[in-house]
């Protein structure tokens, strides 16, 4: 029986969503594991939809696992809340066809990133980037245009190949004094928002031109971005599985 569910994290004190290989290390992957095996009092493993980087938040990761026997998805899923520590919470459970898959069969994923320009606060710390000087908003919007459609985004991931994605939508609104910043592609490489969002906040505090973003969409050269946003700000909101395929 294979199980889809959404969960959320508070990623502040995991080191990523995978398992570390220092196991000491918290990782969401292995406490979801540990309490699974718990339950079902055998090895049972998870596949997400994608890893998140220490200190990255999810309001909607997807992931799936398989169990030997059929059960009560709403008895699983109290079990698990019941005995998952407070900072992972899953949110629905659905028993899905085999052939399901959290990872490869994901056609989109939106991301947000929360900027705050307010004064800082020990209650947001871990949850936005303050940033302590004015942000040009307009300017920003122009170069979050820049990263709509489909890019080889090699300037912008540290992964070594396969850097080709398509955006479908970029956009922020203010609120209370936050920026709340929403980008929908789909697929995103190792630290591509965090880097994607350095870089409009650099423009918005008007240390780099717009020119420089467009270049660095645009060239065939390797001049990897030198801004990678705090992983405070940044978190997993959905995981689609209909519409346009990653290719």
């Amino acid at each position: 029986m294979r199980i889809k569910a959404i969960i959320s994290y508070k990623g502040t004190s995991f080191y990523g969503f995978q398992i570390q290989k220092n196991e000491k290390l918290r990782s969401v992957q292995k406490e979801f594991e540990d309490v699974l095996n718990k339950i079902f009092h055998e090895d049972i493993k998870i596949s997400a939809s994608g890893r998140t980087d220490k200190g990255v938040h999810a309001l909607g990761q997807v992931i799936h696992f398989d169990i030997a026997q059929e059960m009560s998805l709403y008895r699983l899923r109290y079990s698990l809340n019941c005995l998952l520590p407070k900072d992972i919470h899953v949110i629905s459970l659905e028993k899905v066809d085999e052939e399901f898959h959290s990872r490869y069969l994901a056609k989109s994923k939106t991301y947000r990133y929360i900027v705050s320009l307010k004064e800082p606060s020990p209650f947001l710390i871990d949850f936005v980037y303050t940033v302590k000087k004015p942000l040009d908003i307009d300017l920003m919007k122009e170069g979050m245009k820049l990263f709509l459609g489909e890019h080889d985004f090699h300037n912008f991931c540290t992964n070594d190949e396969d850097f080709v994605r398509k955006i479908y939508s970029f956009d922020v609104e203010e609120k209370d004094g936050l920026f709340v910043f929403n980008i929908k592609g789909n697929g995103f490489r190792r630290y591509m928002v965090r880097m994607i969002m350095g870089t409009i906040i650099e423009l918005g505090l008007k240390k780099i031109p717009l020119k420089d973003v467009e270049e660095l969409i645009n060239t065939e050269q390797m001049c990897r971005v030198r801004y990678k946003a705090p992983a405070e700000g940044l978190y997993l909101v959905e995981v689609d599985y209909e519409g346009e395929d990653y290719d």
